[in-house]
């Protein structure tokens, strides 16, 4: 491609609302442009990025046996109703009504489709295992959508899913895509990680994550130092701490706290690490109430929460009805002597607290010398979010906590859609089965953001091969010279017929606008030719990714080349 002729408007200036890296980058160097919130037009070099992801995801899941289809996005609410998910899935679900009135909505997923299409034409234990899957356009409504495409409403995702016979030949499939995923990340060029994850609106059993490893990634995961467990905050298991002597605590006494509610408020005032407090959360379940006990320096896990209780929907307990509960304001809450809900339940952090701080239950005052056990009774279990230093669940190392770029998800859902939807099939005996699912999904425009999150500088994008736009960018530099022209275009045909991809700048610029954008571009090889180099018969040759500069013979470059590609 020439560049005169390539739509690639760069700009000079970074959007004033563009927060990350890969937002600024994809609209400074022209490859979208916002249509609306969280919505993109994709111009030519971001469509040739997002190609070349395909054909890698494509090329991958063949291999396994996949085969694609292309579904509805535009999906009826009858199927939603069936699964139980039009009413649960919220307002993430972008609903409409046709002109006779009947209900749809935007798929944010296929599960439903997919569910419905197998359930119409497979009959047979023969036809089984299946793995269909799709790459398109998909809508979420999110509240905020932000980050440019790493959080947007409209994006481009591949979705699979996996229908087998029993839960051991769906576990065999959901392990066959589980190493498919790796090899599709590894051929992009991204250092990334597998965590196990909740299930989240999705559902299931079993789940992943593959996290891109990023600074400036949402997502929080934490891996061990020496065996291979690795996990989302969300759900990653924080063992119970090793029982110790119990201590010899002082009888609980009661300490004036004017005005200081909050941990680091109480923390400061009595001169203790958070460590020693124990905050009480007053919460709703399911229209119960419930106090939960956490260390002072540690965060509640809702997720698990939800889970311990077996409930459908955890959320604190406003103002009005914790002061009712607890006789004080929020901040003030105490498990010693506390009444009016249904169970203390703790984290066990709180269970090898010798002595903590905690609530009066009155206003300005919190107890010293708490003992779980002696002044209060409680149940315990994994209630917080794991952090850096927590010890392994899986061995005697320790997890260090990184952030991560979520871009794909795979899932084991087992029968919890086809048990929904009637989605059967005779086995061998001619007895009607549920099929045992699997769903995968990838997210193919997040990786475009993903990999330039990894792989950037202060000028501009650094692709990874497999994903640039133009793996080379020629630059001449002196569109006056003959000379230099018709080396440039020598080079530009030879590399063409290499079957490189090759962008020509034959604007009638600057060398320095020539090197600012093919630096913000982000070609891996940058082939500057000038008169005195070419007097020479050299050309430089610079490295996107490091920084290298080097004179190649001009007869040597296509050679060169093929190496740095390989």
């Amino acid at each position: 491609m020439r560049m005169t002729r390539l739509h690639a408007p760069t700009l000079k200036e970074t959007p004033k609302d563009a927060e990350v890296a890969s937002h600024q980058l994809l609209v400074r160097g022209g490859f979208i442009r916002k249509l609306a919130a969280g919505i993109y037009d994709y111009l030519p070099l971001a469509n040739r990025v997002l190609h070349k992801i395909e054909r890698i995801v494509r090329e991958e899941l063949d291999a396994v046996g996949c085969q694609e289809v292309r579904l509805p996005m535009v999906q009826p609410a009858e199927i939603w109703e069936e699964s139980g998910r039009w009413g649960f899935y919220g307002p993430e679900l972008l609903r409409l009504k046709d002109r006779r009135g009947g209900e749809f909505c935007l798929g944010p997923t296929h599960e439903e489709v997919i569910v419905d299409l197998v359930r119409r034409d497979v009959r047979s234990w023969r036809a089984l295992p299946l793995n269909l899957y799709q790459i398109q356009t998909k809508f979420r409504d999110e509240i905020r959508p932000r980050a440019g495409l790493m959080r947007g409403r409209e994006f481009l995702m591949k979705d699979a899913y996996s229908f087998d016979v029993s839960e051991a030949a769906a576990l065999e499939s959901y392990d066959q895509m589980y190493a498919a995923y790796e090899r599709i990340f590894a051929r992009c060029g991204l250092d990334f990680r597998a965590v196990e994850a909740d299930s989240g609106a999705i559902g299931g059993s079993r789940s992943h994550e593959f996290q891109v490893l990023a600074e400036t990634g949402e997502d929080a995961m934490v891996a061990c130092t020496h065996c291979g467990y690795a996990a989302n905050i969300e759900q990653a298991e924080v063992p119970a701490p090793a029982a110790g002597e119990p201590a010899s605590v002082p009888s609980v006494e009661t300490v004036a706290t004017p005005g200081k509610r909050s941990i680091e408020d109480v923390s400061a005032f009595l001169g203790l690490p958070a460590a020693k407090l124990v905050k009480t959360l007053i919460v709703e379940a399911d229209d119960e109430l419930y106090a939960v006990l956490l260390r002072g320096d540690h965060e509640l896990n809702e997720i698990k929460l939800r889970k311990h209780l077996g409930a459908a929907v955890v959320s604190l307990a406003d103002e009005k009805r914790v002061k009712q509960q607890t006789n004080a304001p929020i901040g003030f809450a105490g498990p010693v002597g506390l009444t009016g809900v249904k169970a203390i339940v703790a984290d066990h952090a709180v269970a090898g607290l010798d002595g903590g701080v905690t609530g009066a239950n009155l206003v300005d005052a919190h107890l010293a010398n708490v003992q779980a056990g002696r002044d209060y009774q409680a149940t315990f279990a994994d209630l917080r979010f794991a952090q850096d230093g927590d010890a392994c669940p899986r061995c005697s190392g320790e997890l260090r906590a990184f952030r991560g770029i979520e871009v794909g998800h795979v899932f084991y859902l087992g029968t919890k859609y086809s048990d929904a939807m009637r989605c059967m099939f005779l086995d061998e005996e001619g007895k009607d089965t549920a099929m045992v699912m699997g769903c995968y999904g990838i997210g193919i425009s997040r990786i475009m953001a993903a990999a330039i999150e990894q792989h950037h500088d202060d000028n501009g994008i650094r692709w990874p091969i497999a994903l640039a736009p133009y793996t080379v960018a020629i630059l001449p530099l002196q569109m006056n010279k003959d000379d230099v022209v018709q080396a440039a275009e020598r080079l530009y045909e030879t590399l063409r017929g290499a079957g490189v991809d090759v962008l020509l700048d034959d604007r009638k610029e600057r060398a320095g606008s020539k090197f600012n954008d093919a630096e913000l571009i982000g070609s891996p090889i940058i082939i500057a030719i000038g008169g005195r180099g070419l007097a020479n018969g050299e050309v430089e040759v610079k490295l996107r990714a490091t920084g290298e500069k080097r004179d190649v013979a001009i007869d040597q470059v296509s050679a060169f080349v093929a190496e740095h590609l390989r």
